[in-house]
């Protein structure tokens, strides 16, 4: 190869070297790609927990039912009249 030959290889891989290794070079693009679309999958998570929190918020604003069986289940409240009965479970 003659001179000529190498100086424009050269000043071709210095022209490609930001395109693909530099600050807004390609392989910088698809790593933020993937940190993007990892972040929509955990966005998409917590927008399923929010709704469903927002439905109990409504359900227990709306009615009685919701708060009855939040203080059975999770207090261990019985209604006046009713005998509360509880079986134990096997440890395994």
């Amino acid at each position: 190869m003659n001179w000529p030959t190498l100086v424009l290889l050269l000043i071709i891989a210095l022209l490609q070297y930001p395109m693909w290794l530099g600050k807004g070079g390609w392989i910088r693009v698809w790593e933020y790609e993937r940190q993007v679309e990892a972040q929509r999958e955990v966005n998409q998570k917590l927008e399923q927990r929010n709704a469903a929190l927002d439905a109990e918020v409504r359900d227990l604003k709306a009615g009685y039912e919701a708060i009855e069986e939040r203080a059975r289940y999770e207090l261990g409240m019985i209604k006046d009249g009713e005998v509360f009965v509880q079986v134990p479970q096997k440890k395994p």
